[in-house]
């Protein structure tokens, strides 16, 4: 397994595990529609900088509703 692969699927198992995949306010804090490193942090202590690069494609620091998208179309969940 590539470290790619293995930090996409240890992401989505902190962050995509819900049944229904949308900008969750237990992990949007702020409201913004948009998860921050520290957002996700704050939900999945274990996650690494890493990991949140890898599903943060655009490298502004924050998953989008299409990042997220992205994500659960590969069948992260």
């Amino acid at each position: 397994m590539t470290g790619t692969v293995k930090a996409i699927l240890t992401l989505s198992a902190a962050v995509f595990a819900a049944p229904v995949l949308a900008q969750s306010a237990d992990i949007d804090i702020n409201g913004d529609g948009m998860y921050s490193y520290a957002e996700v942090r704050a939900y999945a202590p274990d996650l690494s900088q890493e990991t949140f690069n890898v599903v943060d494609t655009s490298g502004d620091g924050l998953l989008d509703a299409s990042e997220i998208a992205a994500g659960v179309s590969a069948g992260l969940r």
